[in-house]
C-alpha cells in the first residue's frame, strides 16, 4: 500500500518521518523564497511576535520565510510541521480586516489537531491599507497572490520534510479569510482540496463604500442618529414581531427572512415628545432604520451592497458626533481612491469615490460564480455566515451562493453548502451559538464523502455549553420539534422554508 492510500485511510504517522531534519531545511533552495528560521521546538509554551500572546504547542518544526513573487513583495509566513502524529494533511489559514499579521492562534489549533499549518501577513504589517499607496504589487499580494504563493511553497517544504506530499490540503478563514478562500477556489482551484469560507467579504471594497455611506450620512445629519436606548427599542420591537415565527423565545431570530418588519410602527405620533426617554422614533430615525435594512444603490440603479438582516440591531455601528469613521472603512477611500493619508472623510461622495475605488477592486474582489474547475477536481466548499453579522451582510453570502447555482445548476449540494448561523455576529460572538467544528465536517466530507447534513453549533457561557443548535444547509432552517429542551440541538430538525 502506498503512502497516499495509507493517509487517505486515516493512518496517522506517530513518529517524525523526516526526509530532511528541521535544521537541514535552512539550506532548502526555493524560488523567490528566503527562509529566515527553521527550528525544532519542543512541546511547551511559545510566544509569537504578538504582545501578550502565549500558546501551548506540541513539538514541531517551525519554518519562517519571506516570499517575494514580485520585486516589491515582502510576504512573511510561518509553517509549523508536527514532529510526530502528523495526520498527513496541510491546513492554510486566512486573515481578518486589512490583515497585516500572521494568524498564530488559528495555527495553534490546527497544529494540535495534527495538521501541518501555515499562515501569512499578506505582504504588509498593521491593520491599515496605507501599504498600498504607490505599491500596486502589494495590492496584488493582499488580494490573492500571498495565499497562493504560501500554499505552493508550503507543500514543497512539507514534501521535503516528510518525504511525501500532503494527502489533502485544506483552507479555513473568515471575513477577509472568507474572501481569500473564495479567491483560491476561483483563481487557483488546484491549491486546495476543500475550503471553509466564513462571512466572506468577497466584494470588500463594495462593503467598505457602503459602510462609509452609512457612517458619513449620520455624521453629516445627526437627525439620523439612534442613541443606544433607541437601538434597544428597535431590537425589542423586531423580536416582538418576528420571534414568534421561531416557535422558541431565545433572544434572536432563527430565520430573519421569514419576517417582514415595518419600522414605522415605532414612529412617534403627532405631538409626542421625542426626547431620550420617549419610547418611539422620530421620522428621521425611522428613515435611518429603513436605510440599514435596505441595499445601498448607486444612481445608475446598480446595487453596491445589500442591507443587514433583521435581528442584527444591537451590533449596529452608529457613529455619534465627534466620532470618526474606522480605518477599516475609510482606508479604502483615502488610500485606494485618493492615495492620500490626509484625505478628509467629510469630502466623501459615494458616486465619485465609488468610481475610483471600484476601478481598482479587481485584484481584491472574489465574486466570480464559475467554480466549475474547483468542482471538477473534487473540491468541497463549505460557507457559513452569522445572521446577526453587523459587518458583511448575510444577504451577500446568500447572493453569491445563489449566483453559483445559477451558473452551475440548481443542485450543487454534493460539493457546495452554505450554513447560516442564527444569533451569531461576525465570525464569532453575539447571543446565539457561535462555535462549530467546521474543519471536522469538511474533512469527513472531502475524505470520506460524507456531506454534512447538519453541523452542531454551541454557545458557551461561564465555561459550559448552555445552548446547542443544528446548522442546516441553506435554505433549510432548524425548527424546534415542539417538545424537549429548546436549548438542545437534539430537539430540532432541518425543514424547508
Amino acid at each position: 500500500m502506498n503512502n497516499k492510500n495509507m493517509l487517505l485511510l486515516g493512518i496517522v504517522f506517530s513518529g517524525p518521518i523526516l526526509g530532511s531534519t528541521c535544521d537541514e531545511l535552512r539550506s532548502l533552495a526555493l524560488t523567490n523564497v528566503t527562509l529566515t528560521a527553521a527550528q525544532l521546538l519542543p512541546a511547551g509554551d511559545y510566544q509569537p511576535q504578538v504582545p501578550g500572546a502565549t500558546l501551548t504547542l506540541p513539538a514541531h518544526c517551525r519554518i519562517a520565510a519571506v516570499l517575494a513573487p514580485s520585486s516589491d513583495s515582502h510576504i512573511e509566513m510561518e509553517l509549523w510541521l508536527p514532529d510526530s502524529n502528523w495526520n498527513g494533511k496541510f491546513l492554510a489559514l486566512g486573515n481578518g480586516g486589512w490583515a497585516g499579521s500572521i494568524s498564530y492562534s488559528a495555527m495553534a489549533s490546527g497544529l494540535k489537531a495534527g495538521y501541518a499549518v501555515a499562515s501569512n501577513d499578506t505582504g504588509h504589517k498593521g491593520g491599515s491599507a496605507a501599504f498600498m499607496v504607490g505599491h500596486p504589487e502589494k495590492l496584488v499580494d493582499f488580494g490573492y497572490r500571498s495565499m497562493h504563493e504560501m500554499a505552493v511553497q508550503s507543500k514543497l517544504i512539507i514534501e521535503r520534510f516528510y518525504e511525501r506530499q500532503p494527502a489533502l490540503s485544506y483552507y479555513e478563514g473568515c471575513s477577509t479569510g472568507g474572501r481569500q478562500g473564495l479567491m483560491e477556489a476561483q483563481r487557483y482551484p488546484e491549491d486546495f482540496d476543500a475550503i471553509i469560507a466564513g462571512a466572506p467579504v468577497n466584494n470588500q471594497f463594495n462593503l467598505n463604500l457602503a459602510q462609509m455611506q452609512g457612517m458619513v450620512s449620520v455624521l453629516k445629519d445627526p437627525s439620523l442618529y439612534l442613541p443606544p436606548d433607541k437601538i434597544q427599542l428597535l431590537h425589542a420591537a423586531v423580536l416582538a414581531q418576528c420571534e414568534a415565527n421561531d416557535g422558541v423565545k431565545d433572544g434572536f431570530l432563527n430565520n430573519p427572512l421569514a419576517c417582514d418588519f415595518d419600522p414605522t410602527v415605532l414612529q412617534c405620533k403627532d405631538g409626542a415628545a421625542t426626547g431620550a426617554t420617549t419610547a418611539c422614533l422620530t421620522a428621521r430615525q425611522v428613515e435611518s432604520v429603513r436605510r440599514v435594512y435596505a441595499p445601498v444603490v448607486l444612481s445608475s440603479g446598480t446595487e453596491l451592497y445589500p442591507g443587514h438582516a433583521l435581528g442584527f440591531e444591537l451590533g449596529w455601528r452608529m457613529l455619534d458626533q465627534g466620532d470618526l469613521p474606522s480605518p477599516l472603512q475609510s482606508d479604502v477611500v483615502s488610500y485606494i481612491a485618493h492615495e492620500n493619508p490626509a484625505w478628509d472623510w467629510q469630502s466623501f461622495d459615494l458616486e465619485s469615490d465609488a468610481r475610483l475605488v471600484l476601478a481598482r477592486a479587481h485584484d481584491v474582489t472574489s465574486d466570480d460564480p464559475d467554480l466549475s474547475a474547483f468542482k471538477a477536481r473534487g473540491g468541497k466548499l463549505l460557507m457559513y455566515h452569522g445572521w446577526n453579522d453587523p459587518g458583511p451582510a448575510p444577504a451577500n453570502s446568500i447572493a453569491y451562493y445563489g449566483r453559483v447555482l445559477q451558473t452551475l445548476g440548481s443542485d450543487q449540494s454534493d460539493w457546495l453548502r452554505l450554513f447560516m448561523m442564527p444569533g451569531m455576529g461576525h465570525c464569532r460572538g453575539d447571543i446565539g451559538p457561535d462555535q462549530a467544528d467546521f474543519l471536522t465536517a469538511l474533512d469527513q466530507w472531502r475524505e470520506q464523502g460524507v456531506a454534512p447534513a447538519t453541523i452542531t453549533a454551541t454557545r458557551v457561557r461561564d465555561g459550559r455549553v448552555d445552548m446547542s443548535r443544528p446548522l442546516c444547509p441553506h435554505p433549510q432552517v432548524a425548527t424546534w420539534m415542539g417538545t424537549g429542551n429548546p436549548d438542545d440541538a437534539d430537539f430540532y430538525e432541518c425543514t424547508a422554508q
